[in-house]
């Protein structure tokens, strides 16, 4: 059986990259469950510190939903396949890993679905985004109508959920809906480079910082300080804590351990 997702590792940073180019990496049933496999092996793998996923080629990150393959399905097996979206696209948000999304071609539906539930979001300046769902008689379905809002504002979000809107790059960046626009042939050096710099720092730290941003941003301020104030703790005890203290004493660069 042929493979949808490819992953390399190096340095500490996982590349994971859609394969299934020819269907413009729609999400297949096999390409969600391989996914989730990545994810889960991933979640637990201390030597990766940063991930990158991305599609391969330039034409296509992900075209949301694969629609060929459900027009096939009755309506038990669409809300079994939506389910299995809304878990895959939520697996990206609930990794312990900082996730950058590589939008290296069209991002629409669930594809730009899954890039709003990475932390980082960098695009190639000829990719397209847009939530398209309500030009095919259905709302975004995997966190679409929760996560951009809260990215961009109600407002904006509203207006781009409405119409159906197809973004580029430049216009994308301009809502805020992405926080970089790369040259195509730049798009993974300077997503690796990112992933990187990420990734020197004290990884149990980018855990707990990812965790209470996430978990404090669905709250009021004064819960969110609660919930700061335990990832914090838990920091206390570790290694890599005194190691960054012993190490800025001695005026050199931190190793890291993940303990």
């Amino acid at each position: 059986m042929t493979k949808f997702v490819k992953v390399e590792v190096q340095d500490g940073v996982a590349l994971i990259m859609f394969t299934r180019a020819e269907a413009a990496n729609s999400l297949s049933i096999q390409l969600l469950h391989e996914i989730n496999e990545t994810l889960e092996a991933i979640h637990y793998d201390r030597s990766i510190r940063a991930v990158i996923v991305t599609g391969d080629g330039d034409k296509a990150f992900c075209a949301g939903a694969d629609l060929k393959e459900r027009k096939g399905m009755n309506e038990e097996e669409t809300r079994k396949t939506i389910a299995l979206i809304g878990r895959t696209v939520n697996h990206f948000e609930a990794i312990a890993q900082p996730v950058i999304a590589a939008i290296n071609g069209v991002a629409f539906g669930g594809g730009l679905e899954l890039a709003l539930a990475c932390d980082i979001r960098m695009a190639s300046s000829t990719a397209k985004l847009g939530l398209t769902e309500t030009a095919l008689g259905i709302i975004p379905g995997a966190g679409g109508t929760q996560r951009l809002p809260r990215l961009i504002g109600i407002g904006k979000a509203k207006e781009l959920i409405y119409t159906a809107r197809r973004l580029s790059a430049e216009e994308a960046y301009r809502y805020g809906i992405i926080e970089y626009i790369v040259e195509p042939q730049d798009l993974l050096k300077q997503a690796k480079e990112l992933a990187l710099e990420i990734g020197k720092n004290a990884p149990l730290s980018l855990v707990q910082a990812k965790t209470a941003i996430n978990q404090g941003m669905q709250t009021d301020i004064s819960t969110g300080l609660q919930i700061e104030s335990l990832a914090y703790s838990r920091l206390l005890h570790t290694e890599d804590r005194l190691e960054g203290l012993k190490a800025f004493q001695e005026k050199r660069s931190p190793v890291y351990r993940g303990k």
